[in-house]
Order: structure tokens, then C-alpha cells, then sequence
């Protein structure tokens, strides 16, 4: 038997390795198989070493002051990867832990193939990076076409297989029109506790803002398995009558296609909901300390991809000082009031989607260059 460890950091990268582990499961039996996943791994029968939770930490702060917690994780997942001895060390996103990991592994156990899904934005900052990484991985996965320029000018082996939540998958058909109410307003708030400690009461105030219009909006938060716990009790506590809490998959996407609107916390999701033709908004707060060393490195003037890859704000993000209840709710208002800017929106959106797709499918052309190193 073949084996395959799959190394992910956060509910996204546990998502998106599901996905290729999936089609690569239609193509080879004799895999095995474990990891460092989350509910979408463990969904298609792929165990855990331990819960993902505890290496998910993402903004600075959190790093600097968990140092020598995430240090004692990644000695004890590099020993967990040697003991297993796999032919691929598959790692998916959250390259802090995981290029760490894979680094080590590499010196350690050469003859392991190291290959890393979602490339570092080495555009946006930090470069040099890519002259390290050739050294300690084999092939490295690229969402986006025109972050070849960026890998193959240091000679590290690299394929475009673009975006998997763009991938035309087939959802089970859920009945909700009995479920949901018309004129829903889709909101994502995050799914790390800094990100929902943060967005969550400026959204709140949000909604009472909307309501005071006398009109029947219904808002829908979508959770994470890890992040509705949380979500639920805040909500409650804030004794709103029109809104709801989703976590599941399947309702998830039947509910984005079924809204009007959409409230997106920086990052991947962004890009299911486009992928849906919901208009929509960016917003994300973090603290200070991090906000001023992101300011400090990036070489990126927006957040959103859609802007990023258009150089222009073509889904408004309202950031740090701008989000805040009355920024989101004169915006929101705003485009719901014109339908013209939200076409306008739509359109821009869906011919920049149309360019990050893959020939066949981002899961499948992934799984490929899986499926190569295993010959």
C-alpha cells in the first residue's frame, strides 16, 4: 500500500484537501492514509492525529505568544509523519506550521515527496521565501495562474490547478424553500474565535440598524463546525428574531443561492459566494499590533482577490476603521438601493472567475500530480 499523510492547519485547508483526496479515492485503492484534519477529512474516512484546533492560529500576536506551544506541536507532528513513513507529505495551506513541518521532514527523510497546496502569497510579501522552499519541497499547487511567474523563476517545480471552490460540484438537493424565508442577507463572519470576537457585535449592531427600515430581511450566519458553538450562544443573547445559524454544507450552498446578499469576512469564501453571482461585501478588523504589521509588509493594496487580480476595489471592503455597524449598513444599503452597481459588480466578478478556473477541475488536477508521485 501507498501512503499519504495530509498535513492542514485550518477549516479551509481541511476543505480544500477533502476535496482532492475525493477524486484521488476514485483513482487509486491502495492509498492509505492519515492527517492533521478536521470534520472534512474525517467525513471521507481519513483519521486525525490529533484535533486541528490546536494548531490554528493565524494572526501574529497569536504566533509570538503560542511560540513555544506551536514549536513542541510541529517536534511531535514531524515525529507522528517519520513513524507513519509516507511516499507524499501532502500540505495544504497555513504554511507557518506547515512548510515548517515539511522542511523538516525533507532533511530528515529525503526520499518523502513534499508537495504543498496553495502557494504562499510570496506576491504579496516575503518574496525570497520561494529561494528557501525549493530546497525542502518537490512541487508546489498554485491557485492562481500568475503566481507561476513567481516559482518558476527560482526553478521550483509548480502546477496551476486553480481554485477548488470554483469546481462545478454536485450538493445533495435540500429542500429549504420551507426552511428560509425570502430576502436573505448571507453573512460569514469568520471561523477563528479572534475573527468572531471581532466581527460578530459590529454585525449585530448591523442588523438592528437594518431592522429599525421595517424591512423583513432574513440574516443567515454560516459556522464552521468548530466556530457554531460560539456563534450560537452570541446570537442568542442578542434575542434577534430574523436571524439563523447554519453549519451545513449542503444548506450552506442553498442558502448563498438563494440570497440577495452577502457579508463576507476577508478570504477563500469570498470566492464561493462570487462563485454563486451574490453581490457582496468585504469586511475584516483585526487589532492594532497585527493591522500595523501587516501594513508594514504587504505590497498589496486590497484585500479581496477579485480586487487583488483587477487592481481596483470591484467588491467594496470596508477594513479596521471602516467596519464598523454604520459603514456596513450605509453600504449594504446603498447597493441594495441600486440595482445598476450591483449588475455592474456581478459582471466584473464573473469574467475574472471565468479566469481562475482550471481546464477540468482545480480537485482533479491536483489529485493528478498526487497520483504522479505515487507511480
Amino acid at each position: 500500500m501507498k501512503k499519504i499523510f495530509i498535513l492542514t492547519g485550518e477549516p479551509s485547508g481541511d476543505k480544500l484537501a477533502a476535496e482532492v483526496i475525493k477524486q484521488l479515492k476514485k483513482s487509486r485503492k491502495d492509498v492509505e492514509y492519515l492527517s492533521v484534519g478536521g470534520q472534512y477529512l474525517n467525513s471521507i474516512g481519513i483519521k486525525s492525529i490529533y484535533d486541528q484546533k490546536d494548531i490554528t492560529y493565524i494572526a501574529f500576536t497569536d504566533i509570538l505568544i503560542n511560540i513555544f506551544k506551536i514549536n513542541k506541536k510541529i517536534n511531535e507532528t514531524v515525529k507522528k509523519i517519520l513513524d507513519y513513513n509516507p511516499d507524499i507529505l501532502f500540505s495544504v495551506d497555513s504554511p507557518d506550521f506547515n512548510l515548517r513541518v515539511s522542511k523538516i521532514i525533507k532533511l530528515k527523510k529525503p526520499n518523502i515527496k513534499t508537495i504543498h497546496f496553495i502557494a504562499p502569497k510570496v506576491w504579496a510579501w516575503r518574496e525570497g521565501r520561494v529561494k528557501k522552499m525549493k530546497r525542502y519541497l518537490d512541487h508546489i499547487l498554485l491557485l492562481f495562474d500568475f503566481e507561476k511567474k513567481y516559482f518558476d523563476k527560482e526553478k521550483l517545480k509548480n502546477t496551476f490547478v486553480g481554485h477548488p471552490i470554483l469546481d462545478n460540484t454536485n450538493h445533495e438537493k435540500i429542500e429549504i424553500n420551507e426552511l428560509l424565508k425570502d430576502k436573505i442577507i448571507s453573512i460569514f463572519p469568520g471561523s477563528r474565535l479572534s475573527e468572531l470576537k471581532s466581527h460578530v457585535p459590529i454585525l449585530i449592531e448591523f442588523i438592528k440598524k437594518m431592522n429599525k427600515q421595517k424591512i423583513n430581511y432574513n440574516f443567515i450566519f454560516h459556522a464552521t463546525q468548530g466556530s457554531k458553538e460560539y456563534l450560537s450562544k452570541i446570537l442568542k443573547k442578542s434575542n434577534l428574531v430574523n436571524v439563523d445559524l447554519i453549519s451545513n454544507e449542503n444548506i450552506k450552498t442553498a442558502t448563498i443561492k438563494k440570497s440577495i446578499f452577502a457579508i463576507v469576512k476577508s478570504g477563500t469564501i469570498s470566492l464561493e459566494v462570487c462563485k454563486y453571482g451574490i453581490p457582496s461585501i468585504i469586511i475584516y478588523k483585526m487589532n492594532f499590533v497585527n493591522f500595523f504589521i501587516a501594513k508594514l509588509f504587504l505590497k498589496i493594496k486590497f484585500a479581496n482577490m477579485i480586487n487583488i487580480i483587477n487592481n481596483k476595489e470591484i467588491i467594496p471592503e470596508l477594513l479596521q476603521k471602516e467596519c464598523n455597524p454604520d459603514e456596513i449598513f450605509k453600504t449594504v444599503n446603498y447597493l441594495l438601493k441600486k440595482p445598476e452597481l450591483i449588475n455592474q459588480q456581478l459582471k466584473q466578478v464573473s469574467k475574472t472567475i471565468h479566469g481562475l478556473k482550471s481546464t477540468t477541475s482545480s480537485s482533479n488536477e491536483a489529485s493528478n500530480i498526487l497520483l504522479s508521485y505515487l507511480r
